[in-house]
């Protein structure tokens, strides 16, 4: 009877995990549409004429509302020059994450193995740049990138490492401080130099915190609209969010087939990026979150 009453608590326990499993993919499920779903409103007005986004938002395009690709064309056709914002935002996005990368990495790793009291106090001087309000520093920024002449999408990437390094060095150290000793040592007896170990042996074991980094810095920097707009001169250099913006005309006039259409274009790379990178940002964030 024991062994009866035994085997029966447990059949009714797999069927209450079962039953809660169902429950929480149901939720998450619908969770999960509510986030979705304003992407899909996106893209199936950027087919549609602007009386019909602003009349019958919630409507599939039909052959009455559909004006196909005229509002793409008219996005990257415009005299905004929609394709030079777009170089724009591709330059800063890929120079700014490669010098966060390469430059926080590599400090995480000098604070982490050279333990002194000013690797303690640069560790949170890059820290504290997390804590500070963006608006605080905002107009002394703007009078700084213009006197140092940092107002141009290829140096502009300096600025944006001074506030991507606070989060970039968080996870990286953590991570490092998880990683065995006994690696760099055995690499350094090899005849490993401290630069090759750490491009060579250590590098490589954070592939998983470097993509999980890149990932969020590249979703950050790639729909940013104050900095660019504050530091760049924008008479001759826009970022694509700058240009969604200016979509806006005068007397409220606004292009909303243009502006859902690049929104599509804008939203596109950074959708395919973390739908292929997903996996990695999990398996970092958790590298990093747990010592020993």
């Amino acid at each position: 009877m024991e062994s009866t009453k035994k085997f029966k608590s447990a059949d009714e326990i797999k069927i209450k995990r079962h039953v809660s499993d169902y429950i929480f993919t149901i939720v998450f499920t619908i969770i999960c549409a509510f986030w979705v779903y304003p992407l899909i409103m996106v893209l199936i007005n950027s087919f549609k004429d602007k009386t019909h986004i602003t009349t019958n938002p919630f409507n599939l395009p039909n052959a009455e509302s559909s004006v196909q690709w005229q509002n793409y064309d008219q996005a990257v056709n415009t005299k905004m020059d929609f394709m030079s914002a777009l170089w724009n935002s591709l330059t800063i996005t890929v120079l700014s994450v490669a010098l966060i990368l390469l430059c926080t990495s590599m400090a995480a790793y000098f604070v982490v193995r050279v333990k002194a009291w000013y690797t303690t106090v640069f560790y949170y001087l890059c820290l504290f740049s997390m804590i500070v309000p963006f608006q605080m520093i905002m107009f002394p920024l703007s009078k700084v990138t213009d006197t140092l002449q940092l107002n141009t999408p290829t140096v502009i990437p300096f600025v944006y490492l001074g506030f991507g390094a606070g989060t970039a060095m968080f996870m990286f150290s953590n991570f490092l401080k998880s990683l065995p000793l006994e690696i760099e040592e055995a690499a350094m007896i090899d005849g490993c130099g401290p630069i090759k170990t750490f491009f060579s042996i250590v590098l490589p074991i954070m592939k998983p915190t470097v993509i999980s980094v890149g990932i969020l810095e590249t979703m950050w920097i790639w729909n940013d609209y104050l900095l660019p707009y504050l530091v760049l001169r924008i008479r001759y250099f826009k970022t694509v969010p700058i240009v969604i913006q200016y979509f806006q005309g005068s007397y409220g006039r606004v292009e909303w087939g243009a502006i859902m259409a690049s929104m599509v274009i804008t939203i596109t790379p950074i959708v395919i990026l973390y739908l292929f990178l997903q996996r990695y940002i999990i398996k970092g964030v958790l590298s990093g979150a747990v010592k020993g």
